[in-house]
């Protein structure tokens, strides 16, 4: 990327003309090789500082993997990831909604590795690929993807950041739609 901006620069200055950067997506990829249980172990990592948008991002996928097992443990993953706004009642409602029928799967098919035809399973250690785009961002609020194996396009999570602290908290889960159903419990596969 910095060959390709370089490049750019000095085509302008041959030219005569100031001509701005190159802008593409980027991506982050997080390596976790366990899953936090609770409150205690996700605060624990180093990502729990929220100086990172991406790491935010991945680390509200795994608040999300206790929901199934543990939800109080969960929304207080959650909550911590939300800062000064914790969930509410319907918002923690609109999660729940998205699991219904045993959907549990949406939130594994995040994780390098993980597809429907091996019912998404993810690889070990665990990854999370988060990316930005030339529109993420806009003053204090952004606008991350996450990819998913069971998904054509990538997944939004929106996080704003608190200029006071320079933390970054999440806002608004939209990446747990539907993705593709499992094989094994595809009855169309």
């Amino acid at each position: 990327m910095d060959i390709i901006n370089e490049l750019i620069s000095g085509l302008g200055k041959i030219l005569g003309k100031k001509i701005t950067k190159a802008v593409t997506n980027k991506t982050k990829t997080f390596t976790f090789t366990s899953l936090p249980q609770n409150l205690a172990e996700l605060k624990a990592l180093p990502e729990a500082a929220l100086t990172d948008e991406y790491a935010v991002a991945a680390l509200s996928l795994l608040a999300l993997t206790r929901f199934e097992d543990d939800r109080e443990e969960s929304i207080a993953m959650l909550n911590f990831l939300k800062g000064p706004e914790p969930y509410t009642p319907m918002g923690i409602q609109q999660i729940s909604d998205r699991f219904m029928d045993g959907k549990f799967y949406k939130v594994n098919s995040f994780f390098e590795g993980a597809t429907p035809s091996n019912q998404y399973t993810p690889t070990r250690p665990y990854r999370i690929k988060v990316t930005s785009n030339p529109y993420s961002y806009s003053d204090n609020w952004a606008t991350l993807f996450l990819s998913s194996g069971g998904a054509d396009s990538l997944r939004p999570v929106k996080l704003r950041k608190k200029p006071s602290t320079g933390q970054w908290f999440l806002v608004d889960i939209q990446y747990l739609s539907d993705v593709r159903t499992p094989t094994a419990i595809d009855k169309w596969a």
